[in-house]
């Protein structure tokens, strides 16, 4: 094996032959087991969400491979309507072409061109991830089987009349000029106005003064509402006021949506622009009004004055006619929230419209009762609470989206306007006998949501029978984040039932979100974005801050974006590696709901992969080939590393049943460093090199062997790359053969069992040795010195033992004696480490020189006491306390508590030291 470890030497090379040899298919009799990833968008690349989900399904699925299973990791990717209509937008708009000027075919021909030459960006992120998907099955949502699928749930759904065709508000964006689901809707708080208004009585004199954010639109308003218990306003319910600006009457009504204590209590409804507005004038029969046209213009609804204005320049003419008339009573400052697109950045407009809506009722009935049966269950469980709250309320779906790119609605329109849902033209002439009819297809498309809720029977050859369908459906587990439990999980649950009668998957486990280190969303506009492909194979900083300035929203924040990445990465990002990025990602993945993505973890489990890399690289030059068999029993170190990793396996089998990935990476980690690398080897390495007895060494070089190739196949599933180059070297010593280790079968804990009596034996001799370098380290001690130990109260089992390992200890203490002391008998001045009733004693005359040593104490102690002080002052100041950041409060304070040890543990030092002087 090469001296170093080189991810980038290896990775490539290792994939393109698992992929070659088709290893990643399904194979086997084991039962299925099945994963449907998360279909990425196809415009976009692999974000550090995307991998961190990804590594945790790879592992699953690479797991249960090596356990048997008949594996399917489904690829494929989202056809991603609106997005990828406004990337082909733009490269046409910078031609100087608008959409408008092509015919429909020739823009979809141009987006089908565009996805043959960008579409290929994330499978190959995903190969360079290790991801063992069966890339035989890759699947695109507007392929001709997902989209006949797609047609296929359309019209059965419309001919249960769970479909229909109504008008109602949406989220309209009046830049791209179609609706939005809640999800591609961005709601962030702005600095607005709140102005209150003066709408004068009709039947009295007097007004009432109405609180709006939006002054445009009292054009539109069609009843003013007051709290039905206000005492305020009881002597004005049922009257009316004139609507300024209009001449039009409109009523007082009463609802318990108002709050009284917004405002003045009373505001304006406007049914037709505001979705509680909507839903309070459905209840009150209330007239809809559309002021606006799709592009945010004010319509011929409104007095011809204000018609053909923007919605912004309508507010100001509004607001200056209204000041002229005396009718604004007064102006406040006001923080709101304002919705905007997700891809235009265009304040979005609740708009009423004609479009295609799905009948949730029916369909989430017997999705709640799925989950509640625990057909389904959601891990964390909380989150089935948060699926419960929105699938209780759940309102109908709207599914149309006035795009070009996507499926196309199949229903047709006669010349009447009355409307056909069919399969095809030709399908919808013949079952209506429409017969010579012109006919014209809708224009609008399907929300990906749609084609994307029936992704885990769609991509299994549905509605077709298919061999696939009935072994892998449903699937084993979908991994995926909260923030879209209602927009895909909860439609693929109700989809799967009403098509499959079965639920699409039977454990739902829910990631958090990754975060950077300071626990900040990672955003372009922030500048703390991540390739994960850059901390695999590095990036300079050049092209770092070049990445994180371009394409930014607001060019502006470019100049603080840059000055920030060339602060913390003034070397750019180093190379990192596959392994070492996945194993971050396995440790990381705990039940919270933020996790925090610190790069120096990265780097120590490229340093964890260096230890192993350098602990197979010492077995292979300890262990020939092929390796002599054991002429007598094992030692009690290898009975106890045996057992260590028997114990280890059947902590990672329990973590992962309940996808405690970080429970299993740290049972991984712990034993590979600790366990077998700083102790196992060193204990091994005097028995290797004893010559006089050979039986030893034999057993130690078949359990040295067998241990460390049963330990790539327990690692693999969460770091591939490196196990498999390893496996490839260890495993003819061990005996084992077989192309690749990610086809070996998983290591069986019942292979290690259990050995107490091993474990206790080197557990002492583990506190011995531990107890030594403590008090080197504590009276600071060369390590090379060899010391006298001496043992007080030592059993007759702790003499057997220093009579069976006094080599060793001594080896592995640095120890040039050991003396058991007579009882009763008086020790030196010694510094003491306790091992149960055992006291471990190091006299220290001769050893250090104990005036310089009290000088250097002091001279620790002095500083960690002024530190304490200082950080102590800083808590202690109220406004620090309340104004920095609370992140920073906590360190402060878990400072203090460091510092507290350290001064305490200085000064018993201090104490023993000066004993040598008394």
């Amino acid at each position: 094996m090469d001296k170093v470890y080189a991810p980038q030497q290896i990775e490539r090379r290792i994939y393109e032959h698992w992929e070659a040899q088709g290893w990643f298919a399904p194979r086997g009799a084991g039962a299925p087991y099945c994963i449907m990833i998360p279909p990425p968008n196809v415009t976009g690349t692999l974000h550090m969400g995307h991998a961190f989900q990804h590594t945790l399904m790879d592992a699953l699925t690479r797991h249960q491979r090596m356990l048997g299973r008949d594996t399917l990791w489904q690829p494929g990717t989202d056809h991603a309507g609106i997005a990828t209509q406004m990337v082909v937008e733009r490269q046409l708009n910078a031609e100087g072409v608008h959409r408008t000027e092509l015919t429909r075919e020739q823009f979809l021909a141009r987006i089908w061109q565009w996805k043959a030459q960008s579409g290929g960006t994330i499978s190959a992120q995903m190969r360079r991830l290790g991801e063992s998907v069966d890339w035989s099955r890759e699947r695109f949502t507007l392929d001709p089987g997902l989209s006949r699928a797609v047609t296929e749930v359309f019209v059965r759904l419309f001919e249960a009349d769970l479909i229909y065709r109504g008008q109602r508000l949406v989220n309209w964006d009046p830049v791209l000029l179609t609706a939005l689901s809640d999800l591609e809707v961005q709601a962030q708080e702005e600095d607005g106005e709140l102005w209150q208004l003066r709408y004068p009585l009709v039947e009295r004199a007097g007004h009432v003064t109405i609180a709006t954010t939006r002054p445009e639109t009292l054009l539109g308003d069609t009843a003013v509402a007051v709290h039905p218990q206000d005492e305020r306003y009881q002597d004005l319910i049922g009257a009316r006021v004139r609507l300024p600006l209009t001449g039009r009457e409109i009523p007082v009504i009463a609802d318990t949506y108002v709050d009284p204590a917004f405002g003045t209590g009373c505001v304006k409804i406007t049914p037709a622009h505001d979705f509680n507005d909507y839903e309070l004038g459905q209840r009150h029969q209330l007239p809809l009004l559309n002021i606006f046209t799709p592009r945010a213009t004010l319509a011929d609804t409104v007095p011809e004055r204000f018609r053909g204005l923007d919605r912004f320049e309508a507010r100001r003419r509004v607001l200056a006619e209204l000041a002229e008339l005396g009718a604004i009573e007064r102006v406040e400052k006001h923080r709101l929230v304002v919705p905007r697109g997700d891809r235009s950045g265009a304040v979005l407009e609740p708009y009423l419209t004609d479009q295609w809506y799905v009948r949730t009722g029916p369909l989430a009935a017997p999705a709640v009762a799925a989950v509640e049966s625990g057909r389904t269950r959601f891990v964390p469980e909380n989150w089935a609470r948060t699926y419960f709250e929105w699938m209780r309320n759940i309102k109908d779906w709207c599914v149309s989206r006035q795009l070009w790119w996507g499926h196309r609605i199949p229903a047709w329109y006669d010349p009447a306007g009355q409307v056909y849902v069919g399969r095809d033209e030709a399908e919808v002439r013949e079952r209506y006998g429409l017969g010579a009819v012109a006919l014209r297809q809708d224009e609008d498309v399907l929300d990906t949501w749609f084609s994307s809720a029936l992704w885990p029977f769609s991509t299994l050859g549905w509605p077709e029978e298919t061999p696939e369908l009935r072994r892998y459906y449903p699937g084993s587990v979908l991994v995926t984040g909260f923030d879209i439990i209602f927009f895909w999980v909860a439609r693929m649950i109700m989809m799967g039932l009403k098509f499959m009668d079965e639920v699409p998957f039977r454990d739902v486990y829910i990631t958090g979100l990754i975060r950077d280190e300071h626990g900040e969303k990672m955003s372009k506009s922030k500048g703390n974005v991540i390739d994960p492909l850059d901390i695999v194979d590095g990036i300079s900083l050049e092209a770092l801050v070049e990445k994180r300035t371009s394409g930014l929203m607001q060019p502006q924040l470019a100049p603080a974006i840059e000055r920030a990445t060339r602060r913390q990465y003034p070397q750019g990002i180093a190379a990192h590696g596959t392994d070492a990025l996945r194993f971050t990602f396995a440790a990381l993945a705990s039940p919270s709901r933020d996790l925090r993505f610190d790069l120096g973890r990265v780097a120590g489990y490229r340093n964890f992969c260096n230890k192993l890399w350098n602990a197979a690289r010492f077995v292979t030059l300890s262990v020939p080939t092929p390796p002599p068999a054991p002429a007598g029993p094992p030692a009690v170190a290898d009975r106890w590393i045996r057992a260590r990793f028997g114990r280890m396996l059947r902590n990672v089998e329990d973590a992962l049943r309940e996808y405690r990935f970080d429970f299993a990476a740290s049972a991984l980690y712990e034993f590979t460093w600790y366990d077998f690398c700083d102790w196992y080897l060193e204990l091994t390495k005097p028995v290797l090199h004893a010559e006089a007895d050979a039986a030893a060494g034999h057993a130690a070089q078949a359990t040295l062997a067998d241990v460390l190739e049963a330990l790539q196949r327990a690692l693999h599933p969460f770091m591939p790359f490196i196990t498999e180059e390893i496996w490839q070297r260890v495993a003819p010593l061990a005996g084992r053969g077989g192309p690749t280790v990610m086809l070996a079968p998983y290591p069986r804990a019942a292979d290690y069992p259990p050995d107490e009596s091993a474990e206790r034996e080197v557990s002492w001799l583990q506190g011995v040795i531990l107890g030594v370098r403590q008090i080197r380290g504590e009276m600071n001690i060369a390590p090379g010195r060899r010391i006298p130990l001496l043992l007080k109260d030592a059993s007759p089992a702790d003499a057997a033992l220093v009579a069976r390992h006094r080599p060793l200890l001594e080896r592995l203490a640095g120890l040039e004696s050991i003396t058991l002391l007579a009882a009763g008998a008086t020790p030196p001045q010694a510094a003491v480490a306790l091992l149960g009733n055992l006291s471990l004693l190091v006299p220290m005359a001769g050893l250090i020189d104990p005036a310089a040593e009290l000088e250097r104490l002091g001279k620790l102690l002095g500083r960690a006491q002024s530190d304490l002080a200082r950080t102590r002052a800083k808590l202690a100041n109220d406004s620090f306390v309340r104004h920095a950041p609370a992140e920073l409060v906590a360190t402060e304070r878990q400072r203090v508590q460091e510092l507290e040890r350290s001064t305490e543990r200085l000064a018993a030092q201090r104490e023993r030291v000066r004993g040598l002087l008394a």
